[in-house]
């Protein structure tokens, strides 16, 4: 997901116009905007940089296609 606003412990993300607000407590890195990050329950776990989250995100979509 995006990151589209970084606000104290709270950031506003972003997945294909689905907007929603994570909690940054355990997250390995504070994401930037702009920034991608992999959410559980709630919560950002891991900060990936654009490049990054584009390979990955492209992966998974060809994946899905034989599931």
């Amino acid at each position: 997901m995006e990151v589209i606003e970084v606000e104290g412990e709270i950031a506003k993300v972003d997945s294909r116009g689905m907007k929603k607000e994570v909690r940054l407590d355990i997250v390995d890195r504070i994401p930037k905007v702009g920034d991608f990050v992999i959410v559980h329950a709630g919560f950002a776990i891991h900060t990936m940089e654009k490049e990054e989250a584009k390979r990955s995100l492209e992966l998974f979509y060809e994946m899905a296609k034989y599931v």
